[in-house]
């Protein structure tokens, strides 16, 4: 007796489904790592503190801006 072959075949996507689940707990970790540093370096940015720092819940009256008006020079 001769043993058969059977053919099966592979979606082209399954490859790409198995590289995402095994990069994609790294990559979540290292993106937002990266977006918190980003945030840490441009947090003396009048535009990102205005913005974006001011708004988040229980940071943002660190960021708020407390300098009164005459002593502004813009």
């Amino acid at each position: 007796m001769s043993a058969r072959v059977h053919y099966q075949p592979v979606p082209p996507t399954k490859s790409f489904v198995n590289v995402a689940r095994t990069w994609a707990p790294s990559a979540i970790f290292w993106g937002a790592a990266a977006g918190i540093y980003g945030l840490y370096f441009l947090s003396v940015t009048p535009l990102v503190k205005r913005e974006f720092l001011v708004k988040v819940p229980v940071i943002g009256s660190y960021y708020e801006d407390k300098t009164p008006a005459s002593d502004k020079p813009f």
